[in-house]
């Protein structure tokens, strides 16, 4: 229940990672909120209790809503974009002056290696944020002098509004980064938010509420409610009327029951969805510039990222030599504590997922693949062996009939099968529901703009994986998405344009 002391104002830092379980409350306008109920959060790195957190109820949600609101119609929504910006540049220099707070955060929740967390999230987090200053304070808007039949003229142009108080719902695999992709955005344009993270990793986007009142955010422009999707604090969030449009990233389902929840009230939503990536190796591709782009496109982060590689199509010439490659870098991947620098690869981000993934280990080998590397779950000692923990693995022996290569595992684990033509190639990659992400490995420069352009995906890579221009569209078609984020892309999403007219 409810403490009924008055909440806590946001002014200590919180824990970081420890043998001491967190306490993690909502952030409601400035201030520590206890929840309906409490729920633990486990270390997937060794099963222990990382944090009790405070799950938030109807009423939770209706005061970050309110508090949203109120600070939306205060200064906040009137603040002249520079002003804005310069608030999200003292942001990013707030996350970089507490980078190891956050990487604690992260590594505390997911169990990644703690230079992956360093490196990715909270580099990305800082940069996020910078972009965002920079495409808001750079963004212009369409002006036509318009010519009348009559001689008359009429200058139209256009302004912006902020969308409003938007939800931002984040998922589990990069919770900090994802988070600030979307926040960013929002705060450029001027709304107020209510971010709801994954129950699997609550401690950095309540870090980050912090974060964000030391740089100076007024209170209420970022609220953090936590807790789960249906019957909790997901779906009290979704389906309140004071929310004005829905982002959000994670699967494809969720993005279908979240569309449900707005369709009533018509709200505006941004999804990044799931993916089944193809990835396309020529004949005349740089072997082992593909192996090693193929190994981290397949591998990064456990495989929980949206953009990992899930299908791997190779010319038949060089089938064998790229199937051995790939399976002997999975082999050599180290598993083992986030703090050990060897560490390449953590666990699953909980067991609940890892069971998930091994049912997909046993339907692959009841379909008929041909095991090239892992395939289990590993004995690890040192403590671990209650972490949510699992090989690396890669198939040959499946085609597109079959389920493993048609439904997104979201793990550590591929399909490599052989192709002949680059019709057939192409014909390949968008077999599928999805279309998110694809990667062509060539050195025909001629082959591999045709290739790229011809998948239908939101995101088309050539001799690399995971380039990012902060400024570029980001998003999917089919089941991997609506909408694009990324530069001026998010802004057309978080704002809402008025067209003035002026007879002149």
């Amino acid at each position: 229940m409810p403490s009924p002391t008055t909440p806590a104002p946001i002014t200590a830092p919180l824990p970081t990672r420890s043998s001491t379980p967190r306490e993690l409350r909502n952030v409601i306008g400035g201030e520590f909120v206890d929840g309906v109920g409490t729920f633990e959060k486990i270390d997937p790195v060794d099963g222990t209790l990382v944090a009790v957190v405070h799950e938030a109820g109807p009423r939770e949600v209706d005061r970050a809503v309110a508090a949203a609101r109120a600070a939306l119609e205060g200064p906040w929504g009137r603040m002249p974009v520079a002003e804005r910006a310069r608030l999200l540049r003292r942001v990013a220099d707030v996350v970089e002056r507490r980078s190891e707070e956050l990487v604690a955060a992260e590594v505390g929740d997911t169990g990644k290696p703690e230079t992956l967390a360093r490196d990715l999230d909270v580099a990305r987090a800082a940069a996020n944020f910078r972009s965002f200053a920079d495409t808001a304070s750079a963004a212009g808007l369409d002006s036509y002098l318009t010519e009348l039949p009559d001689g008359r003229r009429a200058l139209n142009y256009a302004v912006r509004a902020p969308l409003g108080v938007v939800a931002v719902i984040v998922p589990w695999n990069l919770p900090l980064l994802l988070l600030t992709w979307k926040l960013a955005p929002a705060l450029a344009s001027g709304n107020t938010v209510v971010v709801k993270p994954s129950e699997e990793t609550p401690s950095s986007a309540t870090l980050l509420a912090e974060i964000l009142a030391e740089a100076g955010i007024p209170d209420g422009v970022v609220n953090v409610v936590h807790g789960f999707g249906p019957g909790s604090a997901g779906e009290h969030l979704t389906t309140h009327p004071g929310i004005d449009g829905v982002t959000f990233t994670g699967e494809s389902s969720t993005g279908s029951a979240i569309m449900r929840a707005v369709a009533p009230r018509v709200r505006p939503v941004s999804f990044e969805l799931g993916g089944k990536n193809p990835a396309i190796v020529f004949a005349d591709a740089d072997l082992e510039a593909a192996i090693a782009g193929l190994a981290r496109s397949t591998y990064l982060n456990t495989g929980q990222v949206c953009l990992c590689t899930e299908r791997i199509y190779v010319e038949r010439a060089v089938f064998d030599e790229v199937a051995n490659g790939l399976a002997a870098h999975a082999r050599r991947l180290r598993l083992g504590r986030p703090e050990d620098p060897a560490t390449t690869t953590g666990p699953l981000i909980s067991a609940a997922h890892r069971d998930k993934v091994l049912s997909y280990y046993d339907l692959a080998i009841r379909e008929g693949a041909e095991l090239l590397a892992g395939g289990g779950v590993p004995t690890l000692g040192d403590g671990l062996d209650a972490g949510s923990w699992i090989e690396p693995t890669l198939w040959t022996g499946l085609d597109n009939a079959n389920r493993t290569v048609r439904e997104e595992i979201f793990g550590p684990a591929a399909v490599v099968m052989p192709f002949d033509t680059e019709e057939e190639a192409i014909a390949l990659a968008n077999d599928t529901d999805y279309g998110l992400a694809a990667v062509t490995w060539t050195t025909d420069l001629a082959r591999g703009h045709r290739v790229a352009q011809r998948l239908r995906v939101g995101m088309s890579w050539v001799n690399t994986w995971y380039l990012r221009d902060l400024r570029s569209p980001f998003g999917g078609v089919g089941l991997s998405g609506i909408g694009r984020e990324g530069g001026l892309h998010s802004l057309a999403f978080y704002t809402e344009p008025t067209n003035v007219c002026v007879q002149l």
